[in-house]
């Protein structure tokens, strides 16, 4: 039976224009509006096209009000371009709709029930250094030594099991009675701290959603429709939440490809997009398969490569493009040889007239980029390393939010501690401690403790500061009611010493922190309220990349995902770089999947062009040189859409296949007898060939094997 929605297209003569240029498989994922419905968009399928066209659809036929409608992205910069892009087909501002991802929807959820998990609802959201801190002060409480125990550790299990859905309660019965006690610990003073880390804005979420069916039901009943971007990046716990949600109306409509699932190591679980016809019976599948993205040859090589993968649900990426460019393979002889190539041919597209900003160096690991910023710096190319330090993670800006936190919630500790002695107010360790051990013993927060202390127990300049600083703290919080935001900020900055700290400073580095001051004051002016403000700042860390120059980007394939451009070095495509040998030995076959997986996302990045390059040696961190070999991805490629220059030059359709000893011919067009040259044993003759590597006897070094790219024939 037809919806009232695919009924209205049925009965209307001429379909409305937000519809006309949607292919047959998009025009079905939008028209499609009853029950659950996955959406497989390859890359570069027109899936936010797709996304935005389906929301303006479900408001324009009035099968929902914006209220009755969730949708879910995995950035706030999604959020931002949905949301204008939805308002364009509206040709009005999208008001009402609950459009933001996962945390930030559960925050706002979180702040209306906070009394169900017994917060405040002006909680405080703690970023990873704040947590780690807490977690520090857990470990010295309980006499655990942080060397053995690291506090890095500790946090990473506890966001592991928070991913999960866990509480503390459920992880104490698998045995990890340390760690798991430390999670008691860690949420029970979350809670007189009244503060939540990013894991409890769904965890808190779930708890009473269990435990309130009338809550829950609430929800179930407003969400009409439900629409979750990059479904096959959702953890458990994001997995749950939605469970929970969609259990109403059971109008869910998840958009991801399971091919692009990368982010295992951080809780993402690619099952839950294998399973969605399973989770949600009489669901229906629509894939988008038409790429406006890449020429025919790059599409061709990603999907042979995916085509290796058991795990997937299977689709077949093609474009009305007939031109391009075959994939080129490049062996190159080390790994300065491969920076040298690459940077060579980045300043032949530059000559050609290429846009340096249109070209990307994607590697595996970050430690690859040291050689190619190296490389770039002496050829003079401008380039970006994307992934760098943040504008809210410097030490001032992180200084000045601290404040700011601790004026809007009192009883934040960890902002306590980072800035009461910054500028110095004489407040040492060991008058911090007896605060701590006060609030402790009394179970109370650290700033209510040191209030106390101040008032009733400090003596000297100590004491004096500290009452000072209270009574400040005060001041500020009530000049919040009545004077602009914005002001009060400057005065607070002014009036705690933190400004003439960093104007009496004489490091070289002073005038830039007193400029990301006075940026951070403009930022703080285009929010209505400073608690907005701080919201915004916990649950949005967005690269600022500030320069405007043409530049070539330079990242990790992980870094890589969402992008595209018309020129793409992928760069290290060998074994034990590539597929990362710490993903096989922690994850065996599904690591190697995940590995293959990220091949196919860095080939799919390009538009153009896409450039592998691998070298037969690296130098070692113990110094010296590692003989390496392509990776085994590399063979997998299709033969009619790549070509592959090895080292030594010789061209070929494929890398180095297997050799066999019986082969009197091989792709090299060696044969036993055959007379050779290497760079570091000289000359020699071929004995035989052992898988792929060939047994020479070399005249002045004696017999060796060697990698057939390593030779050349003399």
């Amino acid at each position: 039976m037809a919806s009232p929605a695919e009924q209205l297209m049925q009965d209307t003569p001429h379909q409305p224009s937000y519809l006309d240029n949607l292919n047959p498989n998009q025009h079905q994922a939008v028209l499609k509006t009853q029950g659950p419905l996955l959406i497989l968009a390859g890359a570069g399928t027109g899936k936010t096209r797709v996304l935005t066209t389906r929301l303006a659809h479900i408001l324009l036929t009035n099968l929902a009000y914006p209220a009755q409608v969730l949708a879910v992205t995995f950035t706030n910069r999604a959020a931002q371009e949905m949301r204008e892009r939805i308002a364009h087909i509206l040709q009005r501002p999208v008001e009402g709709m609950w459009l933001g991802t996962f945390h930030s929807l559960s925050a706002r959820i979180l702040r209306r029930h906070a009394e169900l998990v017994g917060l405040q609802p002006n909680f405080t959201i703690l970023d990873t250094d704040d947590q780690l801190r807490l977690i520090k002060q857990l470990l010295k409480a309980n006499n655990i030594d942080e060397k053995q125990t690291p506090a890095r550790m500790v946090l990473s299990l506890i966001n592991r099991w928070k991913d999960r859905g866990l509480l503390p309660a459920q992880v104490k019965r698998s045995g990890n009675d340390l760690i798991s006690g430390l999670y008691q610990d860690y949420q029970e003073r979350l809670l007189v701290l009244n503060a939540v880390d990013f894991g409890d804005l769904l965890l808190h979420c779930l708890t009473f959603f269990r435990q309130e069916p009338v809550v829950l039901k609430s929800y179930q009943e407003q969400f009409q429709y439900m629409l979750v971007d990059e479904y096959q990046d959702t953890n458990v716990a994001q997995y749950l939440w939605l469970r929970l949600l969609a259990q109403g109306a059971g109008n869910l409509c998840c958009v991801g490809d399971d091919d692009q699932s990368i982010y295992g190591w951080r809780g993402a679980e690619v099952g839950n997009i294998l399973r969605f016809e399973q989770d949600f019976p009489g669901a229906e599948i629509v894939r988008l398969e038409q790429n406006y993205r890449s020429t025919p040859h790059i599409l061709a090589a990603a999907s042979g490569l995916i085509a290796h993968n058991r795990e997937r649900l299977g689709k077949t990426l093609w474009t009305e493009d007939t031109q391009g460019e075959q994939l080129l393979v490049r062996g190159t002889w080390d790994s300065v040889d491969e920076a040298r190539f690459i940077g060579d041919q980045i300043e032949n597209r530059q000559r050609q007239g290429d846009r340096l900003s249109s070209i990307a160096i994607l590697v595996r690991a970050s430690f690859q980029t040291r050689e190619f910023e190296e490389c770039l710096l002496r050829l003079g190319i401008p380039y970006r390393v994307i992934g760098g330090p943040r504008f809210y993670e410097r030490l001032e800006i992180r200084d000045a939010l601290a404040y700011l936190r601790l004026v809007v919630q009192g009883d934040d500790g960890l902002a306590f501690e980072r800035i009461i002695n910054t500028p110095r107010r004489g407040i040492g360790q060991t008058t911090l401690q007896t605060m701590h051990i006060l609030a402790r013993d009394q179970g109370i927060s650290l700033p209510r403790a040191a209030h106390y202390y101040a008032h009733n127990i400090a003596k000297g300049a100590a004491g004096n500061n500290l009452r000072l600083f209270f009574e400040n703290l005060d001041r500020w919080r009530a000049l919040l009611e009545t004077d602009p935001h914005v002001e009060v900020v400057k005065m607070i900055l002014d009036e705690s010493g933190y400004t003439a700290m960093w104007q009496e400073d004489k490091s070289a580095d002073a005038p830039g922190r007193l400029e990301n001051l006075k940026e951070l004051v403009t930022a703080i002016g285009q929010f209505q309220y400073l608690p907005g403000f701080l919201e915004h700042v916990s649950l949005v860390m967005e690269n600022n990349q500030q320069s405007e120059q043409d530049m070539v980007n330079l990242m990790t394939l992980h870094a890589a995902k969402g992008l595209e451009f018309d020129t793409v070095f992928l760069a290290g495509w060998e074994e034990n770089l590539f597929p990362h040998p710490r993903a096989l030995n922690e994850n065996g076959e599904a690591g190697l999947e995940e590995e293959r997986r990220l091949g196919y996302v860095g080939i799919s990045r390009a538009r153009q062009r896409a450039i592998i390059s691998y070298a037969l040696q690296r130098r070692m961190y113990q110094g010296g040189w590692q003989l390496a070999i392509p990776s085994r991805f590399i063979k997998e490629l299709p033969d009619a859409h790549m070509t592959h220059i090895h080292a030594n030059g010789q061209s070929s359709r494929r890398p180095p296949v297997q050799l066999h000893h019986n082969a009197p011919k091989t792709l090299h067009s060696f044969d036993i007898g055959d007379r050779v040259f290497h760079q570091k044993f000289g000359y020699g003759e071929i004995l035989d060939f052992d898988g792929e590597k060939v047994d020479i006897d070399f005249e002045h070094s004696g017999h060796k094997k060697i990698i057939a790219d390593f030779i050349s024939r003399a």
